[in-house]
């Protein structure tokens, strides 16, 4: 890949990383080993980071150009996902398709009470990915996501230079001049500083849950009881910036969102405090918070700003069972935060 850095203004939003068809199920209750739990309902949906986090975008009505890297199977499943991206304007050049494997695509087992989650995942076309094929210099936009290491077997594979090929990827696009924004997937591994770390050094912004970041840095973000630790969750913030992230760490959890700037900036925002009867499921919740705050960086929004925005398209997800269908359009998302107000300040952490 070249590393000029291109003379003109950059705009838009490239996101690469996981592609999937979600296969949602919603049940009555999560069962033990052997027994036996009803399916109360069904849905498909297309959703991964780059699905998610795009649509998201295009939905809400993002004034800039979308774009999308990845690479899916060459079959129904992958053809459906091109077509929905089709439909909302999001350009796809970016995708790459193979007849190695199919489509990626995720169980999810969602309880119908509280909306929590258990996902089965199969890897699929997106093990092969390594962002062949892309020139930054030649590509206009003006941020690159990509989610969600952990998850991306080509990209978490070692480099003898960069530490990753993700990280070799990241630095790619720094290098021609493209501010570039990382998130992870949760998961119970022990190989998250083995694999994260290194995209860290060449990552502007990191925006993740308080459970990665916990995994990440070893620090506990939550107390005993069960609130979130508002102190740890500073020093989690600051473990990420000392391990190289550029200007932003955003923290994103059920009850709000944390960033912290390399100048030492702390901003909180509490979450919509949605009625229990309006939640149908969590699934995508924190794509459509990642795709908020990226919205307003890509704007130059005051940082408060974005962290609103963040949770009125988080809580806008939260109202159906798919990753993306509850979205609306931004000021039908904004009216969720002012018919239901939001969650107690964060600092006090009195959840």
């Amino acid at each position: 890949m070249k590393t000029k850095t291109t003379s003109y203004a950059r705009c838009g939003l490239l996101v690469g990383g996981n592609w999937t068809i979600d296969q949602i199920k919603l049940l009555d209750a999560y069962p033990q080993p052997e027994q036996l739990a009803s399916i109360r309902g069904q849905s498909q949906s297309p959703g991964g980071a780059p699905y998610n986090v795009l649509v998201d975008l295009a939905v809400a009505g993002a004034p800039f150009p979308l774009s999308a890297a990845g690479m899916l199977g060459n079959d129904a499943y992958g053809a459906s996902i091109l077509a929905e991206c089709k439909k909302l304007k999001i350009d796809t050049k970016g995708v790459q398709t193979t007849d190695q494997v199919a489509t990626s695509f995720t169980d999810v087992m969602t309880e119908v009470k509280g909306g929590r989650r258990t996902f089965f995942h199969f890897r699929g076309a997106n093990a092969l990915w390594q962002g062949d094929g892309l020139d930054f210099n030649k590509l206009k936009a003006k941020i690159f996501h990509l989610g969600y290491l952990l998850l991306l077997d080509g990209l978490d594979a070692e480099d003898d230079d960069y530490g990753t090929k993700a990280a070799r990827l990241l630095a790619a696009a720094q290098a021609a001049g493209v501010k570039t924004s990382l998130d992870v997937v949760t998961v119970d591994s022990d190989r998250y500083r083995e694999i994260v770390s290194p995209a860290l050094k060449f990552a502007d912004y990191l925006i993740i849950n308080e459970e990665e970041a916990a995994r990440i840095t070893g620090f506990k973000t939550r107390e005993a009881g069960g609130q979130i630790d508002t102190v740890s969750l500073r020093h989690a913030a600051g473990a990420l910036l000392q391990l190289g992230v550029k200007e932003l760490i955003v923290i994103h959890f059920p009850e709000g969102g944390f960033m912290r700037t390399r100048r030492g900036e702390d901003v909180w925002q509490s979450s919509v405090k949605l009625p229990a009867k309006a939640i149908a499921g969590s699934a995508g919740a924190g794509d459509a918070f990642c795709a908020g705050v990226l919205w307003g960086l890509h704007e130059g929004w005051d940082l408060p700003q974005c962290l609103k925005t963040a949770v009125c398209l988080a809580a806008a997800c939260l109202t159906d069972a798919t990753t993306t269908r509850g979205l609306k359009p931004l000021a039908d998302c904004q009216a969720l935060g002012k018919k239901y107000g939001f969650r107690p300040a964060l600092e006090r952490a009195d959840f």
